[in-house]
């Protein structure tokens, strides 16, 4: 199959209502303009880094679906690379040798472009759809995405163009995919946590912790495209079925984050309804600590007796047949 490259579109950061309101009706143009909107705040808001602590984060999820792959994989792909978390922190863990990074969003790309260059990674970039991969077949060794899977229209489409653009033998490893029963709760907390912060810092000397109104609705504009972005939730067998279908073998599902996403939830959503001057490092303390005393819940007690469905994440691994 021919794919030549292509001249990349500018990325778009500022989208005017009119691209807004067509974009509630055209699910790939709303991946575009949400996107880049996020682009250059993006690690930020999701406490992104590419110290060890996000390496150590990046890896895990990796182990978690494959636990005896041959490192290094030579050529890695990112699918839907965001700012090049997942990619970029498997690399400087050993996963990988040289990188591609593609995305539908120009932002995205361009932040993800400028990450690996400042890590000094030996990486290259595109634009691309998820369903209609730029790349010839047989090129990589591995495509990893982290929370992409439940943005692509056609789930099984873009898994076929996986597969395709794998070397035989090639694996594919795709987390941070949200659960159903998972997505609801997070959902539900986030919802509840944003409603009682807006609303209460509306009064006497809590006026200081509430964000500029231009700010609070800016954010609505921005949700109102993320309900549009957010496709799927998955079922783990349902997604493995998924998998199958598209021609993959050796698939495995794993699922992650019970307690650790009941803390997360609400404490990222206060940290987006709040002013950033108003959380210090104490504040970040009590987030990192508490979150990781949940994830040793998870993985040491709950993952032992509660159903995997249960769990907010969910990890897929496979094969392409030699």
């Amino acid at each position: 199959m021919s794919t030549e490259p292509t001249i990349d579109p500018e990325p778009n950061p500022h989208a005017t209502e009119e691209q807004v309101q067509a974009a509630l009706k055209d699910t790939k143009l709303a991946q575009v303009l949400y996107h880049d909107w996020e682009a250059e705040t993006y690690d930020e808001k999701w406490s992104i880094s590419f110290d060890e602590r996000c390496i150590d984060y990046a890896r895990g999820r990796f182990d978690a679906a494959i636990t005896d792959a041959p490192l290094p994989y030579g050529r890695a792909m990112e699918l839907g690379c965001g700012t090049g978390f997942f990619l970029l922190n498997l690399m400087q863990s050993g996963v990988a040798e040289k990188g591609s990074v593609t995305d539908l969003s120009p932002g995205m790309v361009k932040v993800a472009l400028r990450n690996a260059e400042n890590l000094g990674l030996d990486v290259d970039g595109r634009v691309a759809d998820a369903e209609k991969i730029p790349y010839e077949d047989n090129t990589f060794d591995l495509v990893v995405g982290h929370a992409v899977l439940h943005h692509i229209p056609d789930v099984e489409l873009s898994l076929r163009e996986v597969l395709r653009v794998l070397k035989p033998g090639g694996r594919f490893v795709f987390a941070g995919e949200p659960s159903t029963i998972g997505d609801f709760y997070a959902r539900w907390m986030s919802r509840a946590t944003w409603w009682a912060t807006t609303n209460i810092t509306k009064f006497g000397p809590l006026q200081s912790w509430r964000r500029p109104q231009e700010e609070l609705d800016e954010s609505s504009r921005a949700a109102a495209l993320e309900a549009v972005v957010d496709i799927h939730t998955f079922d783990p067998d349902e997604l493995a079925g998924i998998a199958r279908s598209a021609g993959a073998t050796e698939v495995k599902t794993a699922t992650e984050e019970l307690a650790a996403a009941m803390l997360g939830w609400p404490v990222r959503t206060f940290e987006a309804a709040v002013p950033a001057d108003k959380l210090g490092w104490g504040w970040a303390g009590f987030a990192f600590g508490g979150w990781k005393k949940m994830t040793w819940l998870d993985e040491n007690v709950l993952r032992k007796v509660v159903p995997q469905k249960f769990f907010y994440n969910v990890v897929v691994t496979g094969v392409k047949p030699e």
